[in-house]
């Protein structure tokens, strides 16, 4: 049996609200589907999102690294030579990690597939429901406590509080969230690296003076300075994630000689998949470093993989798989659905989708 084809499709998808960061402001999400098809006619999916900012990861270049390399290389392949297949395209370009992780994601879905296998049952798991928390776009405090009422009424238990836009008003947004929201529910920070090292010092340790109960504090730094994440890290008791820090393991390695961080954040559009996305995990929990598995923003595809990585590998936090959850419709058919506060995975092959959404997306290939 071997690879008889792949295509990519281009999406864009619009989000029910904005979604903003220290980084960006978005209301739509931009992404493209991988799809592998065995010479039986079996698909497998995955994902890459367009990540300007963070991974600089665009739908052209992804799109172009597929068509061009990855697909050819592929076609006519095995694809029950799972590992090697996907250790190949790990090897075959530099950089374009979201291309090679929906091409990684894509043999794996299909893999399972061809077992008849959910992919939480071929990654080792066997839930079919993962918790998420669930982001609260950047904002001034009173629209922040409005949201997070919001939020916590329809059963969301976690929250995760974009800060960094603003170092000095941050306190007050975390100070109204808790208010809003009373002490039952778990409150974390994004700072998507716009604090310098002080302020970030400053910032989580007037939150922890004030006693607001933060859970933990992700990226407060650009994702550069190590030297900086480490001096924060070093002067605050509130746990540091890092995220943009760390795309592969050689990141990670760093992060951990360093000791600048006490969690890492696993994302497979930016390590490439969840083939270098099961390694990060080990290497994390080899040095009793905490994880969360996360996601971009990104649509039922991506968002499925993880779930179903995250059902195999518990973390040691709350997954942030919320990203789906934001988009206006599923521009696919079958996959995964949210539960309130819960991811919850297909009980069929792979991923579940049965197809791509003809009518919404551009098909190539």
């Amino acid at each position: 049996m071997t690879i008889a084809a792949v295509r990519t499709h281009r999406l864009s998808a619009p989000l029910h609200t904005p979604f903003v960061t220290a980084l960006r402001r978005t209301t739509t999400v931009e992404t493209l589907l991988v799809e592998v098809v065995d010479r039986d006619g079996r698909s497998g999916f995955g994902e890459a999102p367009q990540v300007w900012q963070v991974t600089g990861a665009s739908v052209a270049g992804s799109e172009s690294c597929v068509r061009e390399l990855l697909g050819p290389m592929l076609t006519g392949r095995d694809p029950d030579e799972l590992v090697a297949r996907c250790t190949e395209v790990q090897r075959a370009v530099a950089g374009n990690e979201a291309a090679k992780a929906a091409v990684d994601v894509a043999l794996h879905d299909l893999a399972a597939r061809r077992l008849g296998v959910p992919l939480v049952r071929l990654l080792g798991g066997a839930t079919l429901r993962v918790p998420t928390d669930v982001t609260l776009a950047a904002g001034d405090a009173v629209d922040l406590a409005a949201a997070a009422r919001q939020r916590q009424a329809e059963g969301f238990g976690v929250l995760k509080l974009k800060v960094g836009t603003d170092a000095a008003g941050d306190l007050d947004r975390v100070r109204a969230v808790r208010a809003a929201v009373g002490t039952g529910m778990r409150i974390r920070l994004d700072a998507n690296q716009g604090w310098t090292p002080r302020e970030a010092v400053r910032v989580i340790r007037g939150i922890a003076d004030a006693g607001l109960d933060v859970e933990l504090v992700e990226q407060p730094v650009p994702r550069w300075d190590l030297d900086g994440l480490a001096w924060v890290s070093d002067r605050v008791d509130v746990p540091i994630l890092a995220d943009e820090s760390v795309f592969g393991v050689r990141d990670l390695v760093e992060v951990i000689r360093r000791r600048a961080a006490d969690m890492v954040n696993v994302k497979l559009a930016k390590c490439g998949g969840l083939h270098p996305a099961r390694t990060l995990l080990d290497l994390a929990a080899a040095h009793d470093m905490g994880t969360v598995i996360g996601s971009m923003m990104e649509s039922q595809v991506g968002i499925g993989a993880a779930a179903s990585l995250a059902a195999a590998y518990r973390t040691t936090a709350v997954p942030d798989l919320d990203a789906a959850w934001w988009l206006a419709w599923s521009p696919v058919r079958g996959g995964i659905r949210y539960d309130g506060a819960t991811v919850v995975l297909p009980d069929s092959p792979g991923l579940g989708v049965t197809a791509v959404a003809e009518a919404k997306v551009q098909p190539r290939g």
